[in-house]
């Protein structure tokens, strides 16, 4: 806000006109880096700062963009990147972590860390091979403050390891159920629970799960109620969904 106050301050005591202070506000709310247009106003807009979705990025891209945030004094959070992409952050930021299972990289500077709630996210998964997406809605969700309870591998094949640990997830105020195949879990987790339910579908599942596509339908023709859907695979948005919920 620094630079926005000094954009302001010359106009008012005439050394910019007005074309340049608009230039200039401009500048200072996006900034170009790598190919890649930078939205520092988006803190101030939304209460916390642009998310780089790196998948398709090249490292050069993560890198800018990553550095452009950090500069501009807020904490960062990069999605779906891949090993290349950290090893060149690795070398070029001091400090920045990677999340390899969830496939985040993120930098949180000390002194801006949020109040961390007294309540809790649940990320409850149907199975193993649905971790990545877990990880990537927990690690989101501990990025920017949340006490997270894990509970993994508890599909619906075998719903009696579900019945041993619901009153963990009873305990948290929200919950992200990740499942593939069928989809079936949120159902039932949204059957047991006293709590917001996020389904995320998971890619996860032979020929006739369509990629995900059948567990999303599953999910959003759901009996059970208080269960609302993201996108398939998209942990990141369960994750940011969930705090939020759990703020308010």
């Amino acid at each position: 806000m620094s630079e926005l106050k000094e954009a302001l301050d010359a106009y008012r005591d005439g050394s910019a006109s007005y074309e340049e202070t608009i230039l200039r506000i401009s500048q200072v709310e996006n900034q170009t880096a790598e190919a890649t247009t930078i939205d520092h106003d988006r803190h101030r807009r939304t209460g916390s700062a642009e998310v780089i979705y790196a998948e398709f990025k090249t490292p050069d891209q993560v890198v800018g963009a990553f550095k452009s945030i950090r500069e501009s004094g807020q904490n960062v959070l990069a999605t779906r990147v891949k090993q290349d992409a950290f090893d060149q952050l690795a070398r070029e930021i001091e400090d920045v972590k990677f999340f390899e299972t969830a496939r985040i990289a993120c930098w949180k500077e000390g002194d801006q860390q949020p109040e961390t709630p007294t309540t809790s996210i649940g990320v409850v998964t149907a199975g193993t091979s649905d971790l990545p997406v877990a990880e990537e809605a927990a690690v989101t969700a501990e990025f920017y403050g949340n006490n997270v309870e894990r509970v993994f591998d508890v599909g619906v094949a075998g719903v009696h390891r579900l019945l041993r640990r619901v009153d963990r997830i009873r305990s948290c105020r929200v919950v992200v159920v990740v499942a593939g195949m069928e989809g079936a879990l949120p159902s039932v987790v949204g059957g047991l629970v006293d709590k917001p339910v996020i389904a995320v579908p998971t890619s996860v599942g032979y020929g006739a799960a369509f990629n995900g596509i059948a567990a999303l339908l599953g999910m959003l023709t759901s009996c059970a109620s208080g269960v609302s859907v993201v996108n398939i695979d998209n942990g990141f948005g369960a994750g940011f969904l969930a705090n939020i919920i759990n703020r308010l």
